[in-house]
């Protein structure tokens, strides 16, 4: 693969906050060296639905050398919202772009389930629970597919006059993108689970020969035994409250970093000897997510161990070592990434001097 790296998500916005509060652009510079130097990423794909973050944390990855996968992820917003959030979005994109830095913008990611108007519902909610009718569902998904491109091509026209590098978008496997409009191909699809494991190899090499650079724009699971299995699926053992927080684990959850770690480590290695054209791991952090209580007495309040974050996020004064000034300790799965960034960079280093 060109390049890999991690997702870092500025703020996903739902029931009038976002799951990375608070937000604190000292802390995120500190991160991004972490991410390029401990984890020794090439980039970071950068998520988000507050546009001043997302900028933030963009100029903070280039600072340290990253390429930036800048990335808008909405929700709630109306179609008419969206294009204006998009066009703005790729204005900052272009700016950071001109200064130097290595940027590949993404003109939104799953906006037919986060965005007002393309299914039915009002809600994330009511508009995923219209997937679970699968009769129903392949029934909108032509008009959906036809007012998705239809949306892309109206934003590609407004974004292509103000970017000016490579431009994607980040799907969910039903929509059907016309992909001749951008240059490269990103999917959020990248998880192989227990439903889809037998064909994942097929499918894998016909999204990599499509004839245009393909991109894994998310693949990951929890840290709890059984992640694996359900890898996309993880945080269904989770029960949420109205305030968008996690309330309660599932009885019987068992933490299991070692999962986890496991399946990042193969994933890795699939999407590296596929040739993709970057990898990102998701996520760094799920600061919303964080083990509360005594870590051994407490498991149903353990919600880092269905976090796909490859940290541990604690409380404030909680974490040891050396970034517990961040109020996180890693995670298997972090050691796992930083290994195989290292081990990435060297032999890269090494056809370097042998050409």
């Amino acid at each position: 693969m060109r390049v890999f790296g991690v997702t870092y998500d500025t703020g996903f916005t739902t029931a009038g906050t976002t799951n990375h509060e608070p937000f604190l652009p000292d802390i995120v510079q500190r991160e991004m060296r972490v991410i390029r130097e401990d984890l020794h990423c090439d980039a970071v794909r950068i998520t988000g639905g507050v546009a001043e973050r997302l900028e933030i944390a963009a100029r903070a990855a280039a600072a340290v050398g990253l390429e930036v996968w800048y990335c808008p992820f909405t929700n709630g917003l109306s179609r008419e919202e969206l294009f204006g959030f998009l066009v703005d979005a790729a204005e900052r994109a272009e700016r950071l772009r001109a200064e130097g830095a290595r940027v590949v913008f993404l003109a939104g990611s799953e906006i037919t389930l986060f965005t007002d108007g393309f299914l039915p519902g009002e809600t994330f909610q009511e508009r995923a629970a219209v997937l679970g009718d699968p009769v129903r569902f392949r029934g909108l998904l032509p008009r959906l597919n036809v007012d998705l491109n239809a949306f892309l091509a109206r934003v590609l026209v407004e974004v292509r006059a103000r970017f000016r590098g490579v431009v994607g978008y980040a799907s969910v496997a039903f929509e059907r993108v016309d992909w001749t409009l951008f240059d490269v191909i990103a999917s959020d699809a990248g998880y192989r689970d227990a439903t889809n494991a037998a064909m994942f190899p097929e499918a894998l090499r016909a999204q990599v020969s499509q004839g245009k650079p393909f991109a894994v724009t998310e693949f990951g699971c929890g840290a709890f035994r059984g992640a694996a299995a359900l890898a996309s699926r993880g945080d269904a053992i989770v029960e949420w409250g109205e305030d968008a927080r996690p309330a309660r684990m599932a009885e019987g959850t068992v933490r299991d970093e070692e999962e986890q770690a496991g399946y990042v480590r193969e994933m890795l290695g699939i999407y590296d000897a596929a040739g993709v054209e970057a990898a990102f791991v998701y996520t760094f952090a799920r600061w919303d997510m964080p083990t509360l209580g005594d870590r051994e007495a407490e498991p149903e309040r353990d919600f880092d161990a269905a976090s796909f974050g490859i940290v541990r996020v604690l409380p404030p004064g909680v974490a040891v070592g050396e970034y517990a000034e961040l109020n996180w300790e890693p995670k298997s799965a972090f050691g796992v990434v930083a290994e195989f960034g290292l081990a990435r960079r060297a032999r890269l280093a090494g056809v370097v001097e042998g050409a």
